[in-house]
């Protein structure tokens, strides 16, 4: 008991946040976003390697996933979208580190999703964002009626597929949540993202997932030339099997006419728009990936 009569035991609110503030800690550790590259040696070819290493193997090999899961934050943003997306648990962690820790290293932009069908990662990311007191705005674009025409043999989806969504049922608990900052926008992407980016200003950060050829292509040739310097350009379907025609957009769009290489390869293919400066030699990622500490 203290000399006040009070005993030393912190309240149980006092215990949450200092549980909450362990556990940021330590994603901060495993994603090492204290260590300094005052010189950008982790920049090679447009893009920060060390990030993107530390990023993935974290997810795929290490405990980053599990930590990130207790993390109270993440916890009240997954249960509001679980039943919501078809976006897999690393996916949603690799979203919730770019918006929490990556994106306020960024100049201001927007978030914007191509792709949102029943509009799971996109609630998450405007959750995150309000929560974080972010300036960003999440801007959902989708037909929300299902695919639009796809081309056979390139695309493996068909017209109509992903047809099972609401957006009135979208916009109804979007304003029972308070997400004032989430922008739902219908129609096809040839229809609304030239107006859309002509009012909403740059983009820190695209989140491409809309699984057939020609939406895909659409998408990146339209945002890249808005994206703040190092933006974050997010593809969720070319490595899945069922997207080769979103694949074949990187090689051909990215790759041979950008000349992008990529900053992350698991759970998402991700490119830095425009590329960051920085040297041509790789840094030495000793110590980071399967069975290390990292």
């Amino acid at each position: 008991m203290t000399a006040n009569g009070k005993t030393g035991r912190k309240a149980p609110n006092d215990l949450g946040k200092l549980q909450e503030r362990l556990l940021v800690k330590k994603q901060r550790a495993l994603l090492r976003l204290d260590e300094p590259d005052p010189d950008g040696a982790n920049i090679v070819k447009g893009r920060n390697m060390m990030e993107g290493y530390l990023r993935g193997s974290n997810i795929q090999y290490g405990d980053y996933v599990r930590t990130v899961a207790s993390d109270p934050l993440f916890a009240r943003a997954y249960a509001l979208v679980k039943d919501l997306t078809l976006v897999s648990l690393p996916k949603l962690v690799n979203l919730y580190s770019l918006v929490r820790f990556y994106l306020p290293r960024l100049a201001p932009g927007q978030i914007v999703e191509f792709g949102s069908y029943r509009g799971g990662s996109a609630i998450l990311m405007a959750f995150l964002a309000r929560q974080l007191g972010l300036e960003a705005r999440v801007y959902a674009l989708d037909t929300f009626e299902g695919m639009p025409e796809t081309a056979a043999v390139v695309d493996w989806h068909k017209q109509g597929d992903f047809a099972e969504t609401s957006l009135a049922a979208l916009e109804t608990y979007r304003d029972e949540l308070g997400l004032d900052n989430l922008h739902f926008v219908k129609g096809r992407f040839e229809d609304t993202a030239e107006a859309l980016f002509g009012r909403i200003g740059p983009v820190a950060l695209a989140h491409v997932d809309c699984d057939i050829e020609s939406a895909v292509r659409y998408a990146y040739d339209t945002v890249r030339e808005r994206m703040v310097p190092g933006g974050y350009v997010v593809f969720d379907d070319p490595l899945e099997s069922c997207c080769l025609g979103a694949f074949q957009v990187v090689e051909e769009c990215l790759v041979a006419r950008d000349g992008l290489l990529a900053e992350q390869v698991y759970p998402h293919l991700v490119y830095r728009y425009p590329p960051l400066a920085g040297r041509t030699t790789p840094p030495d990622v000793s110590g980071v990936g399967p069975g290390s500490d990292a």
